[in-house]
């Protein structure tokens, strides 16, 4: 009994000492402090680790990033023009169901709120009269081919912004092959 009795009052000694040197207010000894308080830097600050000093550094003359397809046709009514004229679509028609599955998938997601589910140009912003005048798919005014379809989508025209940061360009054919294929049920 005495045994516990003495180790009772070492160990509350121990303890005593042990948090008599406490602070709250600063921490202890810490490993790896630039975990806890780490040092901010800006983004685009000088360095000395880089040739220029500057952080962000050009990339290597010639290259071009990764996934991007250089797109030939320019953003103007010659581009446009030359797009509705000249560019077919380079997917495979062996998959067509595939890709006609897909491009519909992606047609209800970004243009049909606007052009409607059937291409009719009765979209539900349409409805709600946010915008006026989108295009029906089938106007004989508007002849629309794969390339003109492809060229709006990458580039956008009138009231329609470019959709070329949401789509990829197999995307982008894929929504064009569906475009297509609403026009001729319009008919």
């Amino acid at each position: 009994m005495k045994s516990f009795v003495k180790i009772g009052i070492v160990a509350g000694i121990a303890a005593m000492v042990m948090t008599s040197c406490f602070n709250d207010s600063t921490p202890n000894y810490q490993y790896f402090p630039n975990m806890y308080e780490s040092v901010g830097y800006e983004t685009y600050a000088e360095s000395s680790a880089f040739r220029n000093g500057v952080e962000a550094q050009l990339p290597a003359e010639g290259t071009i990033a990764r996934g991007w397809q250089p797109y030939d046709y320019e953003n103007t009514e010659e581009g446009y023009n030359a797009a509705k004229a000249g560019l077919t679509s380079p997917l495979d028609s062996i998959a067509s169901a595939e890709n006609l599955e897909k491009g519909k998938e992606l047609y209800d997601i970004y243009c049909a709120i606007c052009h409607g589910k059937k291409g009719d140009g009765q979209g539900t912003l349409v409805k709600r009269e946010k915008f006026l005048g989108v295009p029906r798919y089938d106007e004989a005014a508007r002849a629309i081919t794969e390339g003109s379809v492809y060229h709006v989508i990458y580039y956008g025209r009138n009231s329609m912004g470019s959709h070329a940061g949401q789509l990829n360009d197999k995307e982008r054919w894929q929504v064009t092959e569906y475009v297509m294929k609403l026009k001729s049920e319009l008919k």
